[in-house]
């Protein structure tokens, strides 16, 4: 069912998981009512296709298979992937209309974001951060004018 268009597959997503919301999970009291079904742009990364999955009961980092021939994850296993940040475990699922998809959990419930606004700027945040991995110790004074930035180079 997967193709290489990462925006079919966004909305595929999307209408998968606002289904979801519709049948199954509507008035479960996880629900934070501000909040809507959004996925993020999805961007490459390796074979697979990587976004954020906002719902009003959790945000999860996204990927998805870019071809199904490449991934062999069964729906119920678990798997970790290294990312700049670090690593992070993921669990696979499938939905008709989607295919194969895993979701890392980032938060859950949601009921700490105001609005569908704060719940897309915290996603982006994230998904920058994950790709840029963490910045570098700053040098104090002290330790620049002893050389230590010298010695964070050279390791």
């Amino acid at each position: 069912m997967l193709t290489p268009d990462g925006e079919s597959i966004r909305c595929a997503l999307t209408a998968t998981f606002e289904n979801i919301l519709a049948s199954r999970m509507r008035e479960l009291p996880i629900i934070n009512p501000l909040l809507s079904v959004q996925t993020s742009a999805l961007q490459r990364y390796g074979n697979e296709w990587l976004g954020i999955l906002i719902t009003p009961w959790s945000m999860n980092l996204t990927m998805l298979p870019i071809s199904c021939d490449d991934w062999d994850y069964v729906p119920g296993a678990a798997f970790e992937r290294r990312f700049p940040y670090g690593n992070y475990r993921f669990l696979v699922s499938h939905a008709d209309g989607v295919g194969p998809y895993a979701l890392c959990s980032l938060f859950s419930p949601m009921f700490e974001f105001a609005d569908q606004a704060a719940a897309q700027a915290t996603a982006e945040s994230a998904l920058l951060a994950l790709l840029a991995g963490p910045k570098p110790p700053s040098l104090s004074r002290r330790d620049w004018l002893r050389g230590a930035w010298s010695e964070n180079a050279a390791s």
